[in-house]
């Protein structure tokens, strides 16, 4: 049954007359009769009382006419409000990113939002990678700010907007403290304080030191970068981090690596190939353009 036939059947049983309904919906009559018996057919049960050319509701269409109604109330409801979800300038959007951008970038991003987006709506996700990932293979994130990363299972479409230099961290008190830059290499017998695996910045410094030939000792594996520093601070490691918010706050030196280049890059990732409304097709745009002036 298709909601044209149920709008159908409203009208025939507003007005209890086939020929004038028929007027109104500029249909023919026949095809009009032919709808509304394709309903009793259906459903199993005349709906009208007939005698001539008059017909009058019986109590069967009366209870049917009931749920129509309801059914055609949500269907105006639902059109209403997907329609408002899909109008540029207008909808929601399910916006992730990943834990260290929650201190300070995310929050003055979205500062800005309003000005721009006054009637858009947002869903906030701050989430480690792995997670952020799984949000855009469901369907429950539409946009994540994150280092680049991998589905086994759909396209995941990505464009760089920063990159981030990757600094060592050691304890103020620690023989490396005063130096300006440093190798790699130098620290691959200290102990070390990691990311958590699954964190895409856990893959990216794993992959730096693989490349560079060296294997870590690694005492601890932080949920978060602030975990992270905290353990460096209190003389248990060193680590490789960016340079995140309150970083001097914490008992460390940041030394430079001179060799090799250590940096992530940070981009906006969406599910390819799947729909995108157009508020979320606009605050991909701006993302690119705001970080561009940055």
């Amino acid at each position: 049954m298709e909601i044209q036939q149920l709008e159908y059947f409203k009208v025939v049983a507003e007005m209890q007359h086939m020929t004038h309904a028929a007027e109104q919906l500029n249909i023919s009559q026949p095809a009009l009769s032919k709808s509304i018996s394709n309903i009793e057919h259906e459903i199993g049960v005349p709906l009208f009382d007939r005698q001539g050319r008059s017909i009058s509701l019986n109590r069967y269409g009366k209870l049917f006419l009931i749920s129509v109604e309801a059914i055609l109330q949500e269907y105006e409801k639902a059109k209403v409000e997907i329609g408002g979800l899909v109008m540029p300038g207008y909808g929601d959007v399910a916006f992730g990113f990943i834990h260290t951008l929650g201190m300070e970038v995310v929050p003055e991003l979205m500062a800005h939002v309003p000005e721009k987006y006054p009637n858009m709506k947002f869903t906030l996700t701050q989430a480690a990678s792995y997670n952020l990932l799984k949000g855009l293979e469901e369907g429950q994130i539409d946009l994540c700010l994150s280092q680049r990363i991998y589905s086994k299972t759909i396209d995941i479409e990505w464009i760089e907007l920063w990159s981030e230099e990757l600094f060592v961290i050691v304890p103020k008190n620690h023989r490396f403290a005063n130096r300006e830059t440093i190798k790699l290499e130098e620290i691959k017998d200290e102990p070390f304080i990691s990311i958590k695996r699954g964190n895409a910045l856990r893959q990216i410094v794993d992959k730096l030191f693989e490349e560079a030939g060296i294997t870590t000792n690694i005492t601890f594996s932080g949920e978060e970068m602030h975990t992270v520093a905290g353990f460096v601070g209190a003389g248990l490691g060193v680590s490789l981090i960016p340079n995140i918010k309150g970083l001097n706050e914490y008992n460390v030196c940041k030394i430079r690596v001179s060799e090799p280049i250590c940096q992530r890059k940070i981009g906006v990732s969406w599910a390819g190939g799947r729909y995108l409304s157009p508020a979320a097709v606009q605050f991909k745009e701006y993302l690119v353009e705001y970080f561009k002036e940055k």
